[in-house]
């Protein structure tokens, strides 16, 4: 299967016959994790960047320590390029697709590629909040961005989407911002984990919001900004949360103190 947008297909000096001829492009190596079977490059293509994730056959190995560790291996590009589509309908900001294809039944051997375009004048949340402990944003400005963060989140969350790394660093603030609201644009990336189902199960949600606790642990944050989160992810008055939710919080905080132990960012 080969899917192509419009605009990518165009630029194209030929049609592409399969998934040989993403693997065939050449680029700027991002990321190749060592044992991981994927690698992503950026390349540039009629004036435009892109970002290309290549993947291919974890074995069966590798499928099966996953199944007994209870967690669902990552065999192709196709879970992220559904994830993208599904952030898509639900309006939460993210990458913008423009090709995909994989070949292959065997999830072991199969080889696969997502295509997205560059998000251009972006910062991380983790860069761009770096310095906050130190020097504290306009007020305005950091209630803005943890109520985007949690309206994100709480949209992934109600609509069957957990990240599975949900860290500040795969938030990218457009750039420039002035800090008002309808200048606010924040993408949400990395999505080749995200799992979709009906329903969220509750540890799923406990381990999001625990790494994204857990990730922001350092930017100086006070009490009342992760009430102001915990408000505008459960929806609910704060008084009714810290009522009815409180083994939610507890496991939170256990989960994001056992990240800062083993010091784990990105897993």
């Amino acid at each position: 299967m080969i899917w192509l947008s419009e605009q990518f297909a165009a630029s194209l000096d030929a049609p592409w016959a399969g998934v040989e001829n993403a693997f065939a492009i050449k680029g700027e190596e991002y990321r190749n994790p060592p044992g991981a079977n994927r690698r992503t490059l950026r390349f540039e293509l009629g004036g435009k960047g892109y970002f290309l994730k290549l993947h291919w056959g974890v074995g069966w190995k590798e499928i099966l320590k996953n199944l007994f560790s209870l967690r669902l291996p990552v065999t192709g590009a196709a879970n992220e390029w559904k994830a993208i589509q599904r952030l898509q309908e639900l309006d939460v900001e993210t990458m913008r697709l423009e090709a995909f294809g994989e070949e292959g039944w065997n999830p072991a051997t199969r080889r696969s590629f997502v295509i997205t375009r560059e998000l251009k004048n972006t910062i991380s949340l983790e860069d761009y909040c770096a310095d906050w402990a130190k020097q504290p944003p306009a007020f305005a400005s950091k209630q803005r961005l943890i109520r985007r963060v949690a309206e994100m989140t709480r949209r992934l969350h109600d609509n069957g989407v957990n990240h599975r790394d949900l860290y500040i660093c795969h938030f990218l603030l457009q750039q420039p911002w002035s800090g008002e609201e309808e200048e606010l644009h924040l993408y949400l990336i990395d999505l080749h984990r995200a799992q979709l189902r009906g329903q969220v199960p509750l540890r799923w949600r406990v381990k999001d919001i625990g790494s994204l606790y857990f990730s922001a642990m350092d930017m100086g944050l006070t009490r009342r900004d992760l009430l102001r989160f915990l408000r505008i992810y459960h929806g609910q008055p704060l008084r009714r949360i810290l009522m009815r939710h409180t083994d939610f919080l507890q496991a939170v905080e256990q989960r994001a103190l056992a990240l800062r132990a083993q010091g784990i960012c990105d897993e």
